[in-house]
Order: structure tokens, then sequence, then C-alpha cells
């Protein structure tokens, strides 16, 4: 053991097994020699209780001096926490972006997600993420790359979003994985763009003129009565679109429609004497356990949007979505004076503020209440009330 040179390193000889050459200047720096005499400059070290060595550079490709460096380099990565080794073996194992996407699609999602999310996350990959950087290495995607994606999505700010909370996704899985290190993730700090919620709620007129026109075309011929019913089971109980079209008769419990997997799992519908009567009305059909039945048999409606939109061109509602009336179900609580938890109760939201933008209408019915009390009280007083524009001051002293 002495300090390694290039005369030392020369002088090394082959046997029949890989033996090392240790300096006795910087611990953990040596020379690999294999029983073909390939010599290999690298450095040892541990972490986490083990043993790694990273190899440096095969001597003649680089000097004793130049491997020397790297060592001194490669230890202090050590001291702060890095792991040299681990590094070159993610890099080693790093698989295209591609692959990345198919290992997310086959392990994860089936398993993770409902249908409906794996279909437009097999969308986001095929679409989106494959064409532009599908071919690069995982290790390699650094943030410009995920801002530069997101930039060409601009004109279409909804779907850039999508396709940013996809890949985030599958970022935070190749760090579970162990093919990036841990915190970094690319699409750290890449804004999204800003998502105008769109509100449409149908008024009075438009729900009679609605439910005029699904009446009216189940007459005509141009709508199956199941079709109708679908559209009218949807505005009477705020359900996703989903959720009544694949509803079974089985689930219906009295006035209960029990849905075993809704978006956010099992769920309880009430269903009102108006839901019950559309019910009632729909012919249950032999061999199809299906409340919405579809032209195939045994199988629910599976397209309900091409029937929407020749509906809606019908009740002049061209600019109105089918989930739409699960906005309007929800203002109609809210106009009704119901608070939002039990809005979010009727819809189904496990999350306070996936509510919360109904909040607006529901402090209509608040200032409404305001607006009573404060009649009242005027007339017990004989004190009229400011007006909007006549706003009484508070005084700080009470």
């Amino acid at each position: 053991m002495g300090k390694i040179t290039k005369r030392s390193v020369d002088a090394l000889a082959a046997k029949d097994r890989d033996y090392f050459l240790w300096d006795a200047q910087i611990p953990g720096f040596g020379v690999r020699v294999s029983p073909k005499g390939r010599k290999t400059y690298t450095v040892q070290y541990r972490l986490g209780g083990r043993t790694k060595r990273v190899s440096l550079g095969v001597h003649g490709a680089i000097t004793p001096d130049e491997a020397r460096d790297l060592a001194r380099r490669t230890l202090g990565d050590v001291s702060r926490g890095a792991d040299p080794s681990g590094q070159k073996r993610i890099e080693r194992r790093a698989p295209t972006v591609s692959a990345l996407c198919d290992r997310f699609l086959d392990e994860y999602v089936p398993v993770r997600c409902k249908p409906s999310t794996e279909k437009e996350y097999k969308r986001c990959c095929d679409l989106f993420i494959r064409p532009k950087i599908g071919a690069m290495r995982v290790q390699d995607i650094a943030r410009p790359d995920i801002a530069a994606l997101h930039h060409e999505l601009r004109d279409k700010p909804y779907q850039a979003n999508r396709v940013l909370g996809v890949l985030s996704k599958i970022f935070n899985l190749a760090e579970v994985w162990g093919l990036r290190p841990d915190g970094s993730n690319p699409t750290r700090h890449v804004q999204k763009y800003k998502e105008q919620k769109r509100e449409r709620y149908l008024d009075p007129d438009e729900i009679d003129r609605l439910w005029r026109v699904l009446d009216s075309s189940v007459a005509a011929g141009t709508e199956t009565v199941h079709v109708a019913g679908a559209f009218k089971l949807l505005l009477l109980t705020g359900c996703r679109l989903s959720e009544i079209q694949k509803a079974k008769w089985s689930w219906v419990r009295g006035n209960i429609l029990l849905l075993p997997d809704a978006k956010t799992g099992p769920r309880r519908v009430m269903l009102s004497k108006s839901a019950l009567e559309v019910l009632s009305a729909l012919p249950r059909l032999p061999d199809n356990p299906h409340i919405i039945a579809g032209k195939v048999e045994g199988q629910f409606a599976t397209d309900l949007q091409k029937p929407w939109r020749r509906i809606r061109k019908t009740a002049k509602l061209e600019d109105v979505r089918i989930h739409d009336l699960r906005h309007t179900y929800a203002s109609l609580a809210a106009a009704a004076g119901h608070s939002l938890p039990v809005i979010g109760k009727l819809l189904g939201h496990t999350q306070a503020q996936t509510t919360a933008r109904y909040a607006h209408l529901a402090d209509t019915v608040t200032r409404n209440a305001a607006d009573d009390v404060d009649g009242l009280i005027s007339g017990f007083t004989g004190h009229a009330p400011a007006g909007p524009n006549n706003v009484i001051p508070i005084s700080r002293d009470g």
C-alpha cells in the first residue's frame, strides 16, 4: 500500500481473480485489476451501513492524478449525503419515458383508478407525452422539458393542466420505483394555467323546455324511453353520468339507489318522488340488469352524448353539457336553502372544497334570510333599514 502512481499501476500484473491496490493518501481510492489485466480506478465508501464502490475510469483513459481528483470530489459528495453508486445504478437502469408510461398504465392505473380515469390517463400518455418526450430517458428529463411541453398546450389550458398532473404522478412513481432520486420530480414549480370554472345552470323555463323535449322525443321515436329517462334521472338526482348510465335495478332499494363503486367509493343516492316515478316508467328488459338499457342485449346505453346533442339542439340549449344537469341540481338545492355540507352529501363529494363552487348560491339564500330578519327588526323598531348606498357605520366603541 502506497501512493498510487502511473509506475505502480503499470507494474500491476493480472491474477486469477480481481484484486485491488489501495492508495495510502486518500482512504477508499484504489485500482481494481481484473483477471484479463484491465485496470480501473475506483473509490470505495460506506453509506447506510453498506460498502459501495464507484468506478472512476480505466487506466490509460485517465491518469492517476485525474482519478485522484475524481475520488476527492466523489468522497466530498458522499460527505454531503449523496450516493454516487446509487445514482450510477439508476442511470444504468433508466428506461425511456415511454417505457415508464407503459409501467404506469400496466401496474399502477388498473389497480388505483376507475376505468374512466384509466382511459384519460392513457389518452394523455399516447397523444401528448409519448410524442414529445417518450424517447428521452427518465433520468434525463428536467423541468425545462416539462415546462416546454406544458407551454405547447397553452391554447388548451384544461388539457395542459391535465397532462401536467399525469406527468407529476408518473414522476412521483419513478422515485418510488428507484428510477429517479427522491425529490427530483421535474414537474415541481411548473405553474398551472388558470382555469375558468364553467358555471351553467338551467333556469325554471329551461328545465320545463328540456323536460317537454325529452317527452316529445320519446313520443316521436327519435329517442328511446331509457335515454330520455337517463337525462331525467341525472336532473333529479345530481348523479354523475356514469353513475346513472351503469346503474342496475338491483341497486334500487326502496327510495335509495345504492351505488357500490361511485367515483368517491360506495354511495347512497336519495330518490325523490319524481325520480321514483321516472324509474317506474322505465321498462325492465329481460336478461338486462341495467336501468338504462342500451341497444345491445344485456348492456347499458354506452353513448349518451349523441342523443344529448340532438335533444339540447331541439330544446335550444346548445351550450348546456350533460354535466350541467348535475350543477343545476346543486343550484336548486342551494336555492332551497340547504347548506354546503348537505349539498356535498347529495352530490357524493368527500372534500368540502369540491362543493365550495356553490358557495355563492348558498350565500344568496343566507343574504335573503338576513334581509328577512332585518325587515322584522325594522318593523319592531319602526326604523327603516339603510339602503345599499346608505350604509350605517358601526362604532368601534360598540
